[in-house]
């Protein structure tokens, strides 16, 4: 019996799996996000207890002990504690603008690209590097309080354990050099933020390991993306893995590690030296057609039956789908983007509006994909494979073969991950299986490749208006 818990953005989850990897029970608990004039924190106290309650709940009913488990969280955003890990001040959410000013300048100034040359890391105003730099700032009492500034499951892992660390791949963005897998000093010169080092949390290397109060061993990492590519079984080099969430978060496993190219995404350490993961985690996701749902008063649950009303096109309706108050991280990195459609009248119907979101994001994950380098299979996992007529559209827009892998594939991974670290040998291609392989339609797949091209010049022509 083996669990693994995922702290997700909206959502905590714990699941267990047996031997084989099938999954047994899964226990959820909503949590808040505070999102205010461009600020998007979280109570950690909230947070944490979330934790120990969906944990608590799901092992009580299980027929059997608990050998092992893993843990995962989202990424990014500061995480400020104690030295017994409780919260300073509220946890500021990599989905969190307020830094902007200090990505603006950087852009300007050329640290930006140099941070990226040497870390591999596109800073956004939601990592932790800008947002340190604004509390430095604005409120330095409350780093002169903190004892570390942690990732999100690095704030669950000491407080379950006692154990204060971090691992290569939370610690990616974006201080860690990913040559010698240690923070640089460099990078946090560059940022003005040396005199701080002594808040960044310890790296363990491999992944470190603790003890739940019940006394089960547990692993801490690596962070929702990279657990989620080792849940989906993405590992070989050109293999990519797609995550349709609040974030659309799109990975490329790769073992070549190249900072020559245009400042993009991220490249995410691994437990594997040599081994990486080219990231290109849109701010793009679930997130954008939730709102276009609340704007029309349409039910998620409507969706499948409205895209299947609505030829590809949507009825000459188009979405550049940039809803986020931080702008765009991925492929580019531009704080000001917004969101815009495009071709709208008053013949226009909301499942046109809701067809050109789904689409937009669609076009959004190309871009992303191919940016990443993508040349092998493609697995996708998330929230957005619930909705059956999504995924053909991806499969359409995207023109190749979808594996879908359903489930809690975070969690799944960080059981993977810890069973990995404790020497537990799991039969991994069992525990990654697709649960079905989807293809595209030729003819829309041919129609979408001339849609992506019109995507890509509206982006530029957006960009071109503020700057960018």
């Amino acid at each position: 019996m083996y669990v693994g818990i995922d702290v997700g953005t909206s959502m905590v989850k714990a699941a267990a799996f047996d031997a084989g990897g099938r999954a047994l029970a899964v226990e959820s608990r909503p949590v808040r996000l505070d999102i205010h004039g461009g600020h998007v924190e979280q109570d950690m106290e909230e947070l944490y207890g979330a934790v120990v309650d969906a944990l608590g709940t799901l092992t009580a009913a299980l027929p059997e002990p608990v050998e092992l488990a893993g843990l995962t969280g989202q990424g990014d955003g500061v995480w400020l504690v104690d030295a017994e890990g409780r919260p300073v001040r509220p946890a500021i959410s990599w989905m969190d603008g307020r830094a902007h000013e200090f990505v603006d300048a950087w852009l300007a100034s050329g640290v930006f690209e140099s941070v990226f040359r040497r870390s591999g890391s596109a800073m956004f105003p939601g990592c932790p590097g800008p947002v340190l730099a604004w509390l430095d700032r604005h409120e330095p009492a409350a780093l002169d309080a903190a004892t570390t500034a942690l990732y999100c499951k690095d704030m669950v892992f000491q407080r379950l354990t006692g154990v204060r660390a971090t691992d290569v791949s939370d610690a990616s963005m974006p201080f860690l050099d990913p040559r010698t897998r240690a923070y640089s000093s460099d990078v946090l010169a560059e940022l003005g933020l040396a005199h701080r080092e002594r808040l960044l949390a310890p790296v363990s290397d491999p992944v470190a390991t603790g003890e739940l109060p019940s006394g089960v061993r547990i692993a801490n990492g690596p962070y929702d993306l990279p657990a989620c590519a080792l849940g989906a079984g993405v590992t070989e080099p050109g293999d990519g893995l797609l995550i349709i969430g609040t974030c659309l978060a799109s990975l490329v496993a790769t073992d070549t590690l190249d900072l020559d190219g245009e400042p993009g995404g991220l490249h995410i350490s691994t437990d594997r030296p040599g081994h990486w993961l080219r990231a290109m985690p849109a701010m793009v996701g679930t997130a954008a057609l939730d709102w276009v749902l609340t704007l029309t008063g349409t039910d998620l649950a409507e969706v499948d039956s409205l895209l299947d009303a609505v030829e590809p096109g949507a009825g000459g309706v188009g979405v550049l789908p940039y809803f986020a108050p931080s702008g765009e991280r991925a492929p580019f990195v531009d704080p000001a983007l917004r969101a815009e459609l495009t071709g709208v009248s008053l013949e226009s119907t909301a499942a046109d509006l809701i067809r050109a979101t789904c689409e937009g994001i669609a076009y959004a994950a190309r871009h992303c994909l191919e940016a990443a380098g993508l040349t092998g299979t493609l697995a996708v996992c998330g929230g957005g494979t619930r909705s059956p007529a999504w995924m053909r559209l991806f499969a359409d827009v995207l023109g190749r073969p979808l594996r879908i892998v359903e489930g809690e594939v975070g969690a799944r991974g960080a059981v993977l991950a810890s069973a990995a670290r404790h020497g537990v040998p799991l039969d991994v291609a069992a525990w990654t299986s697709p649960t079905t392989v989807l293809t595209p339609d030729p003819a829309r797949a041919a129609y979408y490749t001339k849609g992506y091209e019109t995507h890509l010049t509206r982006l530029s022509s957006a960009r071109a208006r503020h700057g960018s």
